[in-house]
C-alpha cells in the first residue's frame, strides 16, 4: 500500500496548508466547507457549525464530515485550531495585493505570501515516506525524474542536475512520450520520482503507471494528499503550496523547488557527497578546472 500522510495536529500556524493539501478530495458540497474555511479562516473560527453550512449552502452533518474528511476529528477541532493558527500570527490575513501599490509594495507582498506559504509547506508531509523516499532514491540503480507543464517540468531539471553534480546518475527526459517509454524499460531496482502539484496531470501520470508496470518504485510529489498521484504512488510526498488560493499564484513553484532540493541533499548525505565534490565537478565541466588538478 501507498505510503500516506499520518493525520495529527498540524504545526502551529499550517492549519490551512493542511486544507489545502486535502480539499480537491472532498465531495463538492464538502470541498464548498474547505473554500470557504481557506477563504474566511477569521470568521470560520468564531463561527458554529450551522453557520459555515449557510455559507457553504450545505448542511451541519455535511460540514462535520468535511472537517472529518480533511483530518480533524469534527468541526470543533477545527474551529480550536484556527484560533490557535490566529492568535500565534497576531495579525491580519494576506490578501491580494491593492492594484494601487508601488512595484516595491507588490515585490514585498509577494515575498512575505512565499515566506508564509514555505513556513507551514511541510505540514502535510509524512517524515516515514520522506525517509522511505531518500533511501530509495540513494539506492536506486537509476532514477527516471516526470515533470510536465510551466511548474513541474523544470523542478524536474532542476532536480535531476543537481542529483548527478553530486554524483547520483539521474535523468529527466522533457518530452512526455519519450517519459513513458523510459519508465517502461525501468525495474525493479530503479525509482521513478513524479512531479505534479495537483497529481492530476494526464501526461505525468501515464509515466507512473508505465514505471508501476514496470515493477520499479514510484515516488509522487504533490501538494494534495489524495490525488491520483498520491493513490498511484508507492511513497506518497505531500508538500502543502498555496494551490489556485495563492494571491500571485508563485508559492507553489517555490515550495517544490525547495522542498525536491531538500530531498537532494538528503540524498546526498546518505551517499556520502560533498559540495566541494558538487564544486569540483561543476569547474570541470564548465573548465575552470583542469581535470588533472
Amino acid at each position: 500500500m501507498p505510503m500516506q500522510p499520518q493525520q495529527s495536529d498540524p504545526p502551529v500556524g499550517s492549519t490551512l496548508a493542511v486544507i489545502r493539501a486535502r480539499v480537491t478530495s472532498l465531495a463538492p458540497s464538502e470541498r464548498r466547507v474547505a473554500e470557504v474555511c481557506l477563504g474566511r479562516p477569521r470568521e470560520v473560527a468564531w463561527w458554529s457549525a450551522a453557520d459555515l453550512a449557510e455559507q457553504a449552502s450545505t448542511s451541519s452533518a455535511t460540514v462535520v464530515r468535511a472537517c472529518q474528511n480533511l483530518g480533524f476529528t469534527g468541526f470543533q477541532h477545527l474551529r480550536m485550531l484556527l484560533l490557535r493558527d490566529l492568535g500565534a500570527a497576531g495579525s491580519g490575513e494576506s490578501g491580494a495585493a491593492d492594484p494601487t501599490e508601488t512595484p516595491m509594495g507588490l515585490m514585498r507582498t509577494v515575498f512575505d505570501e512565499v515566506a508564509r506559504d514555505l513556513g507551514t509547506a511541510l505540514s502535510p508531509l509524512d517524515e516515514e515516506a520522506l525517509e522511505a523516499a531518500v533511501t530509495a532514491l540513494a539506492a536506486a540503480e537509476r532514477v527516471l525524474i516526470v515533470g510536465n507543464g510551466g511548474a513541474s517540468a523544470p523542478c524536474a531539471s532542476a532536480l535531476a542536475f543537481r542529483l548527478v553534480l553530486n554524483g547520483r546518475p539521474a535523468e529527466a527526459p522533457v518530452d512526455a512520450v519519450v517519459q513513458q517509454l523510459s519508465a517502461s524499460h525501468l525495474s525493479e531496482s530503479d525509482v521513478c520520482l513524479v512531479i505534479s502539484d495537483s497529481g492530476m496531470n494526464s501526461y505525468t501520470l501515464a509515466p507512473a503507471d508505465a514505471a508501476r508496470n514496470a515493477g520499479a518504485t514510484v515516488i509522487g510529489v504533490t501538494g494534495h494528499a489524495r490525488s491520483d498521484l498520491a493513490t498511484r504512488s508507492d511513497i506518497a510526498l505531500v508538500v502543502g503550496g498555496a494551490g489556485p488560493w495563492s494571491a500571485h499564484g508563485v508559492s507553489s513553484t517555490v515550495v517544490v523547488l525547495s522542498f525536491l532540493i531538500g530531498l537532494q541533499v538528503a540524498v546526498c548525505n546518505v551517499r556520502d557527497g560533498s559540495a566541494a565534490a558538487a564544486e569540483r565537478s561543476l569547474k570541470q565541466v564548465v573548465g575552470l578546472l583542469n581535470p588533472d588538478e
